[in-house]
């Protein structure tokens, strides 16, 4: 089948200001990434605006609440999460686009194309359901294997989620083999889109100083006129990044 065609998707936005974001499975370590970026853009004096997955005030507590008692279906959580990204569009992300200034997004609408569909949701829907999103300016992928990813995660907390393993819709005997079939679809639905909307691959399995650098040199290359709001601070990126995975 063929993707659904849409100018607000595919089409670059026409705010002066630029739209970063980033997009990877769970311990792909993109939040790492975004936060040094975000310190090394205010140190070059640039304004910067952060929104994250799920976070809109309409919907937090819904969503909060329907994890707790396990009720969300597919297409509940689909449709939540739209709701959340529509409402941080328009007053998280469009306002400081026009006012030149840079936003940065941890996930954007390529999580809900690729999680989504894992759960089953039809893929043109969920694409059509998102038409009024801004297409970023640059848009990372960060591409981590699943062993990785499972290292990562069980360093960093004691057990996995049930809607992050995808137990609502994966039928396997423990909540790390649900993980792995679960994210193997997301993976699958990522690597689609690479071509597709033009994702830029950050290799994750590598030192976060190399993947760091690797952003930044992208990132740079699309800052010209963009806002500025103080001068420049000179920013240790080994210090930070060993501060990070402190």
């Amino acid at each position: 089948m063929r993707p659904l065609r849409s100018s607000r998707l595919h089409d670059p936005h026409p705010y002066p200001g630029r739209l970063i974001t980033v997009e990877g499975i769970d311990g792909s370590g993109k939040s790492t990434q975004l936060s040094l970026l975000r310190t090394w853009l205010e140190s070059e004096g640039y304004a910067v605006v952060f929104s994250e997955w799920n976070s809109s005030p309409l919907v937090k507590k819904v969503t909060r609440r329907g994890k707790k008692k396990r009720s969300l279906t597919p297409m509940t959580f689909s449709l939540i999460h739209a709701t959340d990204f529509a409402d941080r569009t328009e007053h998280q992300i469009i306002p400081p686009l026009k006012a030149g200034s840079v936003v940065l997004a941890d996930r954007y609408m390529y999580t809900a194309f690729a999680r989504d569909v894992a759960r089953g949701v039809e893929r043109q829907w969920v694409r059509g359901l998102y038409q009024f999103a801004v297409r970023p300016t640059l848009a990372f992928y960060f591409r981590v294997g699943l062993d990785e990813a499972m290292k990562r995660l069980r360093a960093a907390r004691a057990e996995l989620k049930f809607y992050e393993a995808g137990a609502d819709v994966v039928v396997a005997d423990d909540l790390e083999e649900s993980f792995r079939v679960f994210q193997g679809r997301i993976i699958a639905e990522y690597e689609s889109m690479v071509d597709e909307f033009g994702l830029v691959v950050i290799d994750a399995s590598l030192p976060v100083e190399e993947q760091q650098t690797r952003m930044r040199q992208v990132v740079a290359e699309k800052l010209a006129g963009a806002k500025r709001t103080g001068s420049k601070t000179w920013v240790d990126l080994a210090s930070l990044a060993r501060a990070s995975q402190a």
